[in-house]
């Protein structure tokens, strides 16, 4: 995996009357909450996740996918009754905020994400908790479920947007990194997941990355950049680039 370390990155700062270097003047404006609501795009939506709307189709598109909790600190789920009470345990939850990523012309609900650690005063919010289904993963809609919800934080106006992933976990971390995310570093026994060490992968993208970042998601979910058949005339990466 290539890395872009954050001893890399120059934090901007000013010099002090003593000579001292200091953090850029932040505004003191608090980001607002994120409101509920669908995101909507060309190939994916995303609704709030609710257990009488989503709950069966989810159960079924994970039918049979028991790694996809591998690293998460749930599932697998062998029961929809089971799996049933664990989204009505996450909807209308604040922080995490769940939606269920849905297929826009089929109507079909193929995964779930969130935003969770939501600090509107650091203007800071994370995306976690991604659970794609087989049908969903390497597609237009999962890529575009992500870029969904990083235009909206940003719009929102945060100034950080944050990816965390158990550091064995390359699936993630490579995704993190063909989204654009900058690694940061690993922070080493962060935590225990189901009687297991868990060393955690840091990602991020700024306020000031987004601009550049929005083009290159834009120009790559453009019907345009597909052939007949789907498959991805120009890579993100090279649009990025």
């Amino acid at each position: 995996m290539s890395e872009k370390l954050v001893a890399e990155y120059e934090p901007p700062f000013e010099i002090d009357a003593d000579g001292n270097r200091i953090g850029v003047p932040v505004s003191n404006d608090q980001t607002p909450l994120v409101p509920r609501g669908a995101l909507i795009g060309t190939y994916a939506r995303l609704e709030p996740l609710d257990v009488d709307k989503h709950a069966a189709d989810l159960f079924t598109a994970f039918a049979g996918a028991d790694h996809l909790w591998t690293y998460m600190p749930h599932g697998p789920f062998h029961a929809e009754s089971e799996f049933g009470a664990w989204v009505e345990s996450k909807q209308g939850e604040k922080d995490p905020y769940f939606y269920a990523i849905m297929d826009q012309s089929s109507g079909k609900v193929l995964g779930v994400a969130s935003y969770l650690r939501i600090d509107p005063g650091a203007r800071s919010i994370e995306v976690g908790w991604i659970t794609y289904s087989p049908l969903l993963q390497r597609s237009r809609i999962a890529t575009e479920a992500m870029f969904l919800m990083m235009r909206n934080a940003f719009d929102l106006g945060y100034r950080r947007y944050e990816w965390k992933c158990n550091a064995l976990n390359a699936t993630s971390m490579r995704s993190a990194q063909r989204l654009g995310m900058t690694y940061e570093g690993t922070f080493r026994q962060a935590t225990v997941f189901k009687g297991r060490n868990r060393d955690t992968a840091w990602f991020a993208i700024l306020d000031t990355e987004w601009p550049t970042m929005q083009q290159a998601f834009e120009r790559w979910l453009d019907p345009a950049n597909f052939d007949a058949t789907g498959n991805q005339l120009v890579s993100l990466d090279s649009l990025r680039a």
